[in-house]
């Protein structure tokens, strides 16, 4: 049986930042995860944004079908869409998905950008209040998302509002994704996992998770065998963990560390919020991080590309759906 790991716990309402920050930097040099609590999204509203979840997806499939995502990743993921980790797994990931990103009309300029367009919503006669729930659970998370951003700016030796510019989060590629697992009991001896193990692609993620265990992390992931720790859930905070842009800028002095989902046979329920920066924002080592011993070790890319390929290498071509199955 897996240990569960022991996290630093950062709390938004700490009026000593310097405690913060020096919490947050130890999380990011051991694992690149921690906790956040007393965030100021209300637990009654955290509660409403999972049972809104949860009724999307006890429709019918072939009603959630006619919701499947399109090329520009928005809208629903059936369960075994998602291949993370091709070298151990058998089928893709045993759970189903709903992407929700910043809205863009159709007519707006910036609707030509791959991550950016109009959402897919559910009819509100099918389930009322839906939209509505899922904006204000966007705009909410980043704010916190943004909050969290500047103490990890401080952590780097950079100024707070580093994260803040028109480049970065002004103008966000934010990606709420509401998740859930079936049960299928998950067997890594077989390649059979909720999710399999993948770092995530962007900034920070923020998740919300109900309280079946079932995060696991690799905090070195070049051991041989590797070493998985559960993450324990945290009733109304959020568990938070660096994306692999960050490493980048950092120059691997930040972790964005390999993680995984293994289900029991339970269903389980989450709410991932990724944060990256805008479509044109260049990823490149920041000053802090580098030096003649510790050259930049990644060229610049910019985030729109980087994306793109990494989504493209982890999702099923949609041209294999047909008639709402896969081909």
């Amino acid at each position: 049986m897996a240990t569960t790991t022991a996290l630093n716990c950062i709390s938004l309402s700490e009026p000593d930042v310097g405690k913060s920050v020096a919490l947050l930097k130890q999380a990011c040099l051991d694992c690149g995860f921690f906790y956040v609590v007393d965030h100021g999204i209300s637990q009654e509203f955290m509660d409403e944004v999972f049972a809104q979840s949860k009724r999307f997806f006890d429709l019918p499939h072939d009603e959630k079908m006619k919701l499947l995502r399109n090329e520009k990743h928005r809208g629903y993921t059936p369960i075994l869409d998602e291949l993370l980790d091709q070298e151990n797994q058998v089928n893709g990931d045993y759970k189903e998905g709903y992407y929700i990103g910043v809205e863009v009309s159709e007519d707006d300029p910036q609707a030509q950008k791959p991550f950016f367009g109009p959402n897919l919503w559910p009819s509100e006669d099918l389930l009322p209040g839906w939209r509505q729930t899922m904006e204000q659970y966007h705009k909410e998370a980043l704010t916190v998302a943004r909050e969290v951003a500047r103490i990890i700016a401080l952590a780097l030796d950079l100024e707070a509002g580093f994260f803040d510019k028109p480049e970065m989060l002004g103008d966000p590629i934010a990606v709420l994704r509401l998740l859930h697992y079936e049960g299928k009991v998950s067997n890594p001896g077989r390649g059979i996992y909720g999710a399999g193990a993948h770092s995530d692609y962007g900034l920070i993620t923020l998740l919300a998770t109900d309280d079946v265990v079932g995060l696991q992390i690799c905090k070195d992931r070049d051991a041989k065998p590797r070493i998985w720790e559960y993450v324990a859930p945290v009733k109304g905070g959020f568990i938070v963990n660096l994306g692999d842009m960050l490493e980048r800028w950092s120059n691997c002095v930040f972790r964005s560390t390999l993680h995984r989902v293994i289900v029991d046979g339970q269903e389980r329920y989450s709410i991932a919020y990724f944060v990256e920066p805008s479509h044109e924002c260049l990823v490149e080592c920041l000053p802090t991080c580098t030096s003649e011993a510790n050259p930049p070790k990644f060229p610049p890319v910019t985030c729109a590309e980087y994306l793109s390929k990494r989504y493209k290498d982890t999702h099923a071509d949609l041209s294999s759906y047909n008639n709402g199955y896969r081909a």
